[in-house]
């Protein structure tokens, strides 16, 4: 059973930006045009989410903050936390629905009905801690999956791979002294880049230490680097861990025509890494696999590189 899950609601463009913004619906717009172009929306089990329940994102994120982010969007408030984080009226709901179809993903996938699963979800998660919303992100939708997992399906090893070119803060603050979650992250630094976390030295806290793992690339690093990080710091981390099942956040920002940073990804790249993970899956996870939808911001590049990742799911 090699069926590939795609998760996706038209509602998720009812996130609009207040103002000109990199995160855009246009991102989802371009993938769908794309993977409908290329036929490959043919090969993937359609799933349309529903919203995430209080009690799955209470899971992660606490219950002071869901109210404020709430209570931001009913004021009709422009940004939240951080200036470069907006809303509308709409957000709040959305970023449930984005929660939800990560955990339509994971359930999509821990129940049997698919071996694999794309997230096509936005707005994003993987910046967003337990009190607060920043880098774009609302709610952490890859802890949310993670968390549902764990509690509904009883998985007791989750491994989270991050390639987003930005450091996976809030993830890697949710499950820093959580010894049942690994959280592997490969992003640019050191520079400027935004939120600045994320070195070497970071490996987890209390009875967390040693399953946080990060990968900080120098700018200009392109496939070659990454190609070898994997292979020297990822898979022997998946080996050692032995983990039930794989997560991803997926994005697709440290390609070289993303204007966002500076590494030098090409399509194959990212073709390298998703097959990567699925050999890491159907080694040690049964084949299960779910990739969330992260970052991304130039079209040509980001629908170029979601199909690699999905032919990739495919086994094609």
């Amino acid at each position: 059973m090699n069926s590939v899950a795609f998760v996706y609601h038209k509602d998720y463009l009812l996130h609009t930006p207040p103002f000109d913004h990199p995160e855009s619906p246009d991102r989802l717009v371009a993938i769908l045009d794309h993977l409908a172009a290329t036929g490959l929306m043919d090969k993937l089990v359609a799933i349309t989410p529903g919203y995430a329940e209080e009690a799955d994102i209470l899971r992660v994120h606490d219950p002071s903050y869901l109210q404020k982010l709430e209570m931001a969007c009913r004021r009709g408030d422009l940004t939240l936390d951080a200036e470069d984080t907006y809303l509308n009226r709409n957000s709040y709901t959305i970023a449930l629905l984005s929660a939800g179809g990560a955990i339509a993903g994971a359930e999509a996938v821990a129940s049997g009905k698919v071996r694999r699963a794309f997230c096509a979800i936005r707005p994003p998660g993987h910046h967003a801690d337990r009190k607060t919303g920043m880098g774009f992100c609302l709610l952490n939708n890859v802890a949310v999956a993670a968390r549902y997992l764990q509690a509904r399906h009883g998985v007791s090893r989750i491994f989270i791979v991050d390639w987003d070119v930005h450091h996976g803060n809030g993830t890697q603050s949710i499950f820093l002294e959580d010894p049942s979650v690994y959280f592997f992250s490969i992003h640019e630094h050191p520079s400027f880049l935004y939120p600045g976390t994320g070195r070497r030295w970071e490996t987890g806290k209390g009875a967390g230490e040693g399953t946080t793992l990060n990968a900080p690339m120098a700018p200009g690093s392109g496939d070659a680097e990454y190609r070898l990080a994997f292979e020297q710091m990822l898979r022997p981390a998946i080996e050692a861990f032995r983990p039930e099942i794989l997560l991803v956040s997926a994005g697709f920002d440290a390609h070289q025509d993303d204007p966002l940073a500076d590494i030098q990804l090409t399509v194959e790249g990212f073709r390298f890494m998703s097959r990567f993970v699925v050999e890491m899956a159907d080694r040690h996870c049964g084949g299960r696999l779910v990739s969330l939808l992260e970052g991304g911001y130039e079209n040509r590049s980001l629908t170029a590189s979601v199909e690699a990742h999905l032919q990739e799911f495919l086994g094609e």
